[in-house]
C-alpha cells in the first residue's frame, strides 16, 4: 500500500474522507424518494435520519476548496510565483471547461445540456484564477482579503436581484443562488454563488504556512486546535444570538427536536459564515487530532484524498449509471433518468426514489467499487509525477 511521497498524508486522508461523504450525498440525489425536486433540510417534510444525511454532507464543499488552496500553496513552496501563477491560472480555466463541457453532462446524461447547474467545480476554477493573482501579495493581505470576504459577505444578503439583466446575472454568480428558467427546455441553476467561496480558497491558501517544513510540529497542533475550538464556538455564539452570520434565523419548534434542527439548518448557497464554522471547526480539530495516525481506515481515506477529481467525476458516472439501471430493473422508464430540463420541471420525477437503507447500501457500493480503480490511479500518478498533465486530474 505504500507510496513514497512528500505529501502532508493529515490532509489527503481529511480530504479523502470528505470525499467518501460527498458521494452519500449524490447517491441521495439520484435514490431517495422525492431527492430530485425536494429538500432533506425543510423541517416540515424530513426526518431526523433524512436531515442527519445532508447534514453530514455540508462539510464536503468547504474542506475540499479549504484544502484546495492549501494544496496551492504547498505546491507553490516548491516553484517560482510565476510558476505557482500559471499553474493556478490554467488549472482554473480548464475546471472551468470541465464544469460545463463535462461535469453537467455525467450529472445529467442530456446531450443538449437543457440543464445546466453551476456547481462546485466552476467555483474552484474561478477561485484559482484569483488566487492566481493574489499570490502575488503579501500573505497578510492576503488572509485579510480572505476573512473579509467570508466574514463580511453576509452584509450583502439583504441585496436581492430579480430578472435576467446582465447586473443581475452577475450578482447570482457573486452571491445570490438562482434557479433560471430561460425557456420551456432550457433552465440554469446557479448553486455555488463565488464571493465566499474565493475568500474559503484565500484562506485555504495562508492556511499552508502551517504545514512548511519549517513549521514546529507541537506548535501547529496547538494552532489547530485553537481554531477548531474557536470555530466552533463561534458557530454557537453566533447562531445562538440569531443575528448576523447566516440568513435563515433559526426557531423554537412544536418539538425539541424539531428546534435542534433548525438550529443546525444553516445556509450553504452562499456558505454563511455560520455555516463556514460549523464545517471548517471540526476539520482543523480532525487535522489537529490525526495528524500522526497511520492504520488501515486511515490509508483508505487516503487513497480518495490522493486522487480527488478522478474519483470526482468516476464517481459521478457510476452513480447515475446505477440510477438507471435500478430503474430499468425496476420496470420504470429509464429516460426519467435523462435530467434534462423538461424531465426536471414536469414533475414527474416526484415520485421517483428508494427508501434511505437503499441510499446507505448503494453509497457503500460504489465507494468500494471505485476503490480498486482510485488505488491504481493513485500509484500511477505517484510513478510518474514528471507528466505536467497528471496534476490537473
Amino acid at each position: 500500500m505504500q507510496t513514497k511521497t512528500n505529501r502532508i498524508e493529515s490532509i489527503d486522508v481529511l480530504r479523502g474522507l470528505v470525499m467518501v461523504i460527498m458521494a452519500l450525498d449524490h447517491v441521495r440525489d439520484y435514490f431517495h424518494y422525492g431527492s430530485i425536486l425536494g429538500d432533506p433540510s425543510d423541517l416540515e417534510t424530513t426526518t431526523p435520519i433524512l436531515f442527519f444525511t445532508r447534514f453530514i454532507t455540508h462539510y464536503c464543499a468547504p474542506v475540499f476548496v479549504f484544502l484546495a488552496g492549501t494544496s496551492a500553496y504547498l505546491y507553490g513552496s516548491k516553484k517560482t510565483k510565476g510558476e505557482l501563477a500559471k499553474f493556478l491560472f490554467t488549472r482554473g480555466l480548464w475546471l472551468i471547461f470541465l464544469e460545463f463541457a463535462f461535469n453537467n453532462l455525467i450529472w445529467t446524461f442530456d446531450l443538449s445540456y437543457s440543464f445546466q447547474v453551476v456547481q462546485v467545480i466552476w467555483t474552484i476554477g474561478v477561485s484559482m484564477l484569483c488566487l492566481s493573482l493574489l499570490i502575488y501579495l503579501p500573505k497578510v493581505a492576503i488572509l485579510g482579503i480572505g476573512l473579509v470576504l467570508v466574514a463580511g459577505h453576509n452584509l450583502l444578503d439583504t441585496r436581492i436581484a430579480e430578472g435576467e439583466s446582465f447586473q443581475s446575472l452577475l450578482w447570482y454568480v457573486l452571491h445570490q443562488q438562482k434557479f433560471l428558467v430561460l425557456a420551456p427546455d432550457r433552465m440554469v441553476v446557479i448553486m455555488y454563488p463565488l464571493i465566499p467561496w474565493m475568500g474559503v480558497m484565500a484562506l485555504g491558501y495562508c492556511f499552508g504556512e502551517l504545514y512548511s517544513k519549517e513549521y514546529n510540529a507541537a506548535r501547529r497542533k496547538k494552532i489547530l486546535i485553537g481554531l477548531g475550538l474557536g470555530s466552533v464556538a463561534l458557530f454557537v455564539v453566533l447562531r445562538g444570538l440569531n443575528g448576523y452570520g447566516d440568513l435563515l434565523p433559526w426557531s423554537v419548534q412544536d418539538t425539541t427536536t424539531k428546534t435542534i434542527l433548525s438550529f443546525f439548518s444553516v445556509t450553504k448557497y452562499p456558505p454563511s459564515l455560520i455555516f463556514l464554522c460549523m464545517t471548517l471547526g471540526p476539520a482543523f480539530l480532525f487535522l489537529a487530532v490525526f495528524e500522526n495516525a497511520k492504520n488501515k481506515l486511515s490509508n483508505f481515506f487516503l487513497v480518495y484524498g490522493r486522487v480527488p477529481f478522478f474519483y470526482y467525476f468516476l464517481h459521478m458516472i457510476v452513480i447515475h449509471g446505477l440510477a438507471i439501471l435500478g430503474i430499468i430493473l425496476s420496470g420504470g422508464d429509464w429516460r426519467l433518468m435523462i435530467l434534462s430540463a423538461e424531465n426536471v420541471m414536469s414533475g414527474k420525477l416526484a415520485s421517483y426514489g428508494y427508501s434511505l437503507p437503499v441510499v446507505y447500501l448503494v453509497w457503500i457500493g460504489v465507494v468500494l467499487l471505485l476503490y480498486p480503480l482510485s488505488y491504481w490511479y493513485m500509484k500511477y500518478k505517484a510513478k510518474n509525477k514528471d507528466k505536467q498533465w497528471l496534476s490537473y486530474l
